[in-house]
């Protein structure tokens, strides 16, 4: 599929336009991937109804953490990244899988599972804006129009919101602050998705979020009622740890190889109509006339970004 946002760049005026290799998989996997986390905004949402959110992301964190570094050691054969290296993603870690989480849990926690899946769909166009002052985007006039339709699509989405209950401004700005984080970890990522093994990968930069989120957590863990917490609940924070957070950033990982970052991040905008139906069917969440229109502007200005 052509793209207006173009990447590739091997010399200056020159676009690679060769396919990758494993291209078409990648494609099938980030559907699965977009299915995956689509899902999991109802999933977080009914899980921190009885659960303390910090609680519940410190321990689906670091079930993902212990998971990935398991898989990474026993059965990559790959060298480890240098030293340097090994602090870096770490440190990518501290932002994308730790600050990020931490703004994502309490946001989803104070608005609606379909709000947060719409604000997170500004991702891309935040990824296209970082990459173009990085220089590793180019920005059409087409794709300006696409990115500003989206960013208005989410300012529709957060102003729109049902004026009480569980829809409320602070949950929408942290998760909007979560996506900021997200937007910058992937773009930085990138160059080491070439150098490092995936799963490896992967797996340094969820202990390199999991370790602040556990500080962060601890009171939240230590008073918690571990007792009243029902096989429901765990088996949110299965599927939200071991689901979205192993095998979905798996697929993530390797589509920001394959494809780069800014066409893996538009799969992700599937999120917003996956996660609003199924949301609607299990919480009743049913969006507002402003957030339709917004979600509308939304998928409108990914088209015109993407085509």
């Amino acid at each position: 599929m052509a793209s207006t946002i173009e990447r590739g760049v091997t010399a200056p005026g020159r676009v690679e336009s060769r396919a990758r290799p494993g291209a078409l998989l990648t494609d099938a996997l980030l559907l699965v991937m977009t299915l995956v986390w689509g899902l999991n905004y109802a999933v977080v949402k009914f899980g921190v109804r009885t659960f303390a959110p910090l609680a519940f992301n410190g321990v689906r964190v670091a079930l993902a953490a212990v998971v990935l570094l398991t898989i990474a050691t026993l059965f990559v054969r790959d060298p480890w990244p240098s030293r340097r290296e090994t602090l870096t993603l770490l440190g990518l870690g501290v932002l994308g899988n730790g600050i990020y989480q931490i703004f994502f849990i309490e946001g989803v926690a104070r608005t609606r599972a379909g709000t947060a899946a719409l604000v997170l769909a500004a991702g891309p166009a935040l990824i296209a804006l970082i990459g173009r002052l990085r220089g590793t985007e180019r920005i059409t006039p087409r794709a300006a129009g696409g990115i500003a339709l989206s960013i208005a699509g989410v300012a529709l989405v957060m102003l729109g919101g049902t004026s009480g209950g569980e829809d409320t401004l602070l949950g929408t700005l942290l998760v909007l602050a979560g996506c900021v984080c997200w937007a910058v970890f992937t773009v930085l990522l990138q160059p080491h998705t070439h150098r490092v093994h995936g799963i490896r990968l992967t797996a340094l930069t969820m202990v390199g979020g999991a370790v602040p989120l556990l500080l962060a957590a601890a009171p939240a863990l230590a008073a918690a009622s571990w007792s009243r917490v029902g096989p429901a609940t765990w088996g949110a924070v299965a599927y939200s740890g071991l689901g979205a957070l192993v095998i979905a950033y798996l697929i993530w990982y390797r589509g920001i190889r394959v494809l780069g970052p800014t066409r893996t991040a538009m799969y992700a905008n599937l999120q917003p109509v996956i996660a609003l139906g199924f949301a609607w069917l299990t919480l009743g969440e049913i969006p507002t006339l402003p957030q339709t229109l917004g979600a509308a502007a939304i998928m409108t200005g990914i088209v015109l970004t993407r085509r």
